[in-house]
């Protein structure tokens, strides 16, 4: 049996029964790609639904706020995708009259569409003989072939990308992108396969050389970042507080944050509280200023772990744009102030 069948086979016996699966529908499969980035298949699922809901059609999505967009967008993380959906939602929407591109090239195109993401819509909407190349596909094939190539390296994508092209059938090009896929997320897993249930056992080039837990060979280690966040969460006798847009391009962009204080390391009470005083003169007299200990968090990004603290200052009088609990919730966050928020 050659690999195709063998994987199809294998793919039609256990797959699992996932929303996106069950359409050829380009706005749905878009979505859940975009969604999938990054991101596990458990923690996606309900974010999909909860799209599919509130933008039942991508110009429900083109027509939303930015705003409703992040806030339903909270806690998947890697915030431009979402920015980028909203504005590629608009594009089709309005200068393609909600059709998406038809094929591989012109989806590439799209803001947000990367040649995965293209693969993927092209071949599962238009059953294009285009292969999917990601994380799970060069796992498989670097192990199946034995290629130690490191997948780090432009040249070794397009290394992997000629042989999945080989490898995918004509006739059924879409079902075999699931199935690869697939296959690496459930079988071929990155750490303690269970090869002896694999149905490549016999072939698998990794598993006759033991060199399974070796492959693929990815050389190039990101380097994290530091940042200290001292976030300031002001409440006048009224209960409001105040909040404010991260504007400037990097983590986060145009979602909402408490003030912040950011420092070169991790600083002491004396430091920050000097600092607090002064970032908030022009406020009424301060009545008490403490870090809530307990809320301390490290919260690691893909290349920068941020080490955060969060200080209480309340103070008399009231806020001029302060703004109570329930509106407060109202806004997107980041993830790790979502959760903060839910817990004080």
């Amino acid at each position: 049996m050659t690999f195709h069948k063998t994987l199809i086979t294998w793919y039609l016996q256990n797959k699992r029964d996932l929303p996106w699966r069950n359409t050829t529908n380009p706005y749905h499969i878009w979505l859940s790609e975009i969604m999938l980035q990054q991101t596990r298949v458990a923690q996606g699922t309900p974010y999909f639904s909860s799209f599919t809901t509130n933008f039942p059609t991508i110009f429900d999505l083109a027509n939303a706020d930015e705003e409703q967009v992040l806030k339903l967008w909270q806690g998947l993380g890697y915030y431009s995708r979402a920015r980028n959906l909203h504005k590629t939602a608009q594009y089709i929407a309005f200068e393609l009259n909600g059709q998406f591109p038809s094929n591989y090239n012109d989806l590439l195109k799209l803001k947000g569409v990367g040649e995965y993401t293209a693969a993927a819509i092209a071949s599962f909407s238009y059953n294009e003989v285009v292969p999917v190349v990601d994380g799970n596909v060069f796992r498989v094939l670097a192990r199946y072939f034995d290629i130690d190539s490191d997948i780090s390296q432009a040249a070794t994508k397009k290394e992997f990308t000629a042989l999945a092209t080989e490898l995918i059938p004509d006739d059924n090009p879409a079902i075999f992108n699931q199935a690869i896929m697939e296959f690496g997320a459930l079988q071929c897993t990155p750490k303690s396969p269970n090869c002896s249930i694999c149905v490549f056992n016999n072939g698998c080039l990794a598993l006759q050389n033991k060199k399974v837990d070796s492959l693929p060979v990815k050389l190039k280690k990101t380097k994290i970042r530091n940042r200290y966040f001292n976030y300031i969460i002001v409440e006048d006798e009224q209960h409001h507080t105040l909040i404010q847009k991260r504007i400037q391009k990097g983590i986060w962009h145009n979602l909402y944050e408490f003030p912040l204080i950011e420092t070169e390391k991790e600083e002491n009470y004396d430091f920050v509280s000097k600092a607090i005083i002064k970032k908030l003169y022009a406020l009424n007299d301060i009545i008490s200023l403490y870090e809530y200990d307990h809320k301390r968090v490290i919260h690691k990004l893909s290349h920068q772990h941020l080490n955060i603290k969060f200080w209480k200052v309340e103070i008399k009088g009231k806020l001029p744009n302060g703004i109570n609990q329930t509106t407060l919730k109202t806004f997107p966050f980041p993830i790790v102030l979502h959760n903060f928020i839910e817990g004080i």
